[in-house]
């Protein structure tokens, strides 16, 4: 009887002492918005290996985000929010743009996702 409390015992001490291993969250979500001639906000940080959503709403006319070396091709619609999901697999500075005509300085909307260690 007394080895099969201290076996209680032993377990209940080592499952007391072993980290909790975090649920499955939600990927973090980025709210990202476009307008006449600027996302806002231009960049974002983003982890190696972290799903992030992001929420794009066009505030004014058509745009959308090409992020070629992401795999990012979202159109956006005013009174429409798109979501898109991304998961760097490298790190480094991937350069995004709005990739439909929007008026004279559709060539200066530029956006950035850095993503690090």
């Amino acid at each position: 009887m007394k080895t099969s409390w201290f076996t209680a015992f032993a377990v209940a001490l080592a499952l007391a002492t072993v980290p909790a291993v975090p649920s499955q969250s939600q990927p973090r979500s980025i709210e990202v918005h476009a307008k006449r001639f600027e996302f806002s906000p231009a960049d974002i940080t983003v982890k190696k290996g972290e799903t992030v959503t992001l929420s794009l709403i066009s505030d004014d006319v058509p745009h959308s985000l090409l992020i070629t070396g992401l795999g990012v091709n979202a159109a956006m619609v005013k009174g429409h929010p798109t979501q898109v999901q991304i998961t760097a697999d490298k790190t480094g500075d991937f350069t995004g743009r709005c990739g439909k005509f929007c008026g004279s300085g559709h060539g200066q909307m530029h956006f950035v996702v850095h993503v690090t260690e």
